[in-house]
């Protein structure tokens, strides 16, 4: 079985001062662990809400480490400094917008303020970007929503084969993949 590559990049400028804990990038790489069967060996990066330093860190993550899957938090909202989407759109050869329109319905049934997210998804050479939005509780449900699609995604763009503990999530590949 496939080691996995898993770029975790947490935009916050109080985090990134050590102002406070980052608990959203753990939750990811606790959600993921669930999630796969597979070795995941994760690079992390707790980096301020500076679009030049958030494309730094997605070109570093997908292009120098070859990552296959690389998720953010943070910076999606319509607060001035929130800018991933944005650092997002500018590393992706192509944008996979269902993604961030999956996550925003799935919120919707939680928080009327749903609407203010901007999260969106894309492919940056051989890697998925997804980016998630800042709150445990919110990471878990927009991840549950959208992770069935990601295997095959990657699967796609020529990452490696990601197996996912079928207890907790199911990939879903097309039949004969």
């Amino acid at each position: 079985m496939d080691t996995i590559k898993v770029g975790v990049v947490t935009a916050s400028d109080r985090a990134s001062a050590g102002i406070y804990e980052d608990i959203s990038g753990v939750a990811i790489m606790d959600t993921l662990r669930e999630y796969l069967q597979n070795e995941i060996e994760f690079l992390y990066r707790c980096i301020p809400d500076e679009q030049n330093e958030i494309e730094g860190a997605l070109i570093e993550l997908a292009k120098s480490e070859e990552c296959d899957l690389v998720v953010t938090t943070g910076g999606t909202g319509p607060a001035l400094r929130d800018v991933t989407p944005e650092a997002t759109e500018a590393v992706c050869e192509k944008m996979m917008p269902g993604f961030g329109e999956l996550m925003r319905q799935v919120s919707l049934q939680y928080v009327p303020t749903a609407i203010l997210s901007r999260q969106t998804a894309g492919i940056c050479g051989k890697s998925l970007i997804v980016n998630l939005p800042g709150k445990p509780k919110s990471i878990r449900e927009c991840l549950d929503a959208v992770f069935p699609a990601v295997p095959y995604c990657i699967d796609l763009i020529g990452g490696r084969y990601m197996v996912t503990n079928d207890d907790v999530i199911k990939a879903f590949r097309p039949k004969g993949k």
